[in-house]
């Protein structure tokens, strides 16, 4: 069969999904990737996949694009004929269920995350829900990667119970991320701390660098990590200018992008995420099945993975005061009490957050699609 998967970027695809195409082209399933071009579109052919280009710009809303990309994507949707498709992030949730709706062709979506839309309360807000509720009526299935997400498109009246799941994110491969505790600091070396995000507001950057910046005017002897991509485009992006002004200050160690987090999670002490709201962040997964500490704020996909003073310590939203405070908690404590808080982060992403059981939930869910025969059947599910 061919599995069609949109999604925002190439780049959030090769990150994030490989775990499920593997699985599938594993099966002998044709693979389709639909994202704009970018770095890692060569990544996902070479893996494998076919590949569509699609114009989308996931930055901000404007209706002419947005009908646009529905046209786009009833085109490539009705050229390509795939079986089923999965539908990633909120655009290609919304107008590529509405676009294969037009073609009959079943999709499974994923609410990985809300996004500002549902953080403010205003006429975009309000069209954007209108959306949801309207296209959220064609899909086989929709999968919530946390249960506050779930609860709040029933309580707004989005979409009917009998076709929601909640699953634990994209998951996380335990082979790929394995414990690596701090080893014993020499006489005044700085302790580590380090958040991981795309460079935009509603990840808490700001606060994490003005936590920084308050720890440091006290003397801490610490270092500021942030490690991510800018992404200026984005209504809420930070701009290069501010980040220049906040390395000049001295605020924050920028580390800029990688491919592979590991080695920056692995010398980190504590990984910091003081995020407004998430759906299941991965660089929280990654940092406690590496077996590291958190700080992270107390909202919905956060709080989902750190359990207060068990794994982790949460912290006040938008509230860099609380964020330092927290920070400065992290670092008086011993480091046998940041071990245990790592190693039982690790058990609980063992227990709870393991990448097969989310390869195992898709893989039944395309077959009660309709799109497999009953003997097609993916062996990957008896094997888990």
């Amino acid at each position: 069969m061919k599995v069609a998967i949109t999604l925002n970027t190439s780049w959030n695809i090769y990150n994030f999904r490989m775990s499920l195409i593997k699985a599938l082209l594993k099966e002998g399933h044709d693979v389709v990737a639909i994202a704009p071009h970018d770095d890692y579109t060569v990544k996902l052919i070479e893996a494998g996949c076919e590949y569509e280009d699609v114009t989308m710009d996931s930055r901000g809303a404007n209706p002419l694009k947005d009908i646009g990309l529905t046209l786009e994507l009833h085109t490539i949707y009705k050229r390509v004929r795939p079986d089923v498709i999965l539908h990633y992030t909120i655009k290609p949730n919304i107008y590529g269920t509405l676009a294969a709706a037009m073609l009959k062709i079943p999709v499974i979506n994923n609410v990985s995350g809300l996004g500002t839309i549902f953080l403010n309360d205003d006429w975009i807000s309000k069209i954007a829900l209108n959306l949801y509720r309207f296209s959220f009526k064609f899909p086989k299935k929709v999968f919530f990667q946390n249960h506050e997400d779930y609860q709040l498109f029933m309580d707004k009246k989005l979409i009917q119970k009998n076709i929601c799941e909640v699953i634990p994110g994209s998951g996380i491969d335990l082979n790929e991320f394995t414990p690596h505790p701090p080893e014993e600091k020499a006489e005044g070396e700085p302790f580590e701390f380090l958040m991981i995000s795309r460079l935009i507001i509603d990840k808490g950057v700001r606060e994490y660098v003005a936590a920084a910046a308050i720890l440091q005017e006290r003397g801490m002897n610490a270092k500021f990590n942030l490690l991510g991509k800018l992404d200026e485009f984005h209504s809420r992006g930070i701009s290069s200018e501010e980040l220049k002004d906040w390395i000049d200050e001295g605020y924050i160690n920028y580390l800029g992008s990688t491919d592979d987090v590991r080695p920056f999670i692995n010398k980190a002490d504590c990984v910091v995420l003081p995020s407004y709201r998430e759906g299941t962040p991965r660089t929280l997964l990654e940092a406690a099945a590496s077996a590291k500490p958190i700080v992270a704020s107390n909202v919905p996909g956060c709080n989902n993975i750190v359990d207060h003073r068990l794994n982790g310590i949460l912290c006040k939203v938008k509230d860099e005061d609380d964020l330092a405070l927290k920070m400065k908690e992290m670092y008086y404590m011993t480091p046998d009490l940041r071990k245990e808080m790592g190693l039982r982060g690790r058990e609980i992403v063992e227990r709870r957050f393991d990448h097969n059981f989310v390869i195992e939930r898709y893989l039944k869910a395309i077959d009660q699609s309709g799109t497999l025969k009953p003997e097609l059947q993916p062996s990957y599910i008896n094997n888990l």
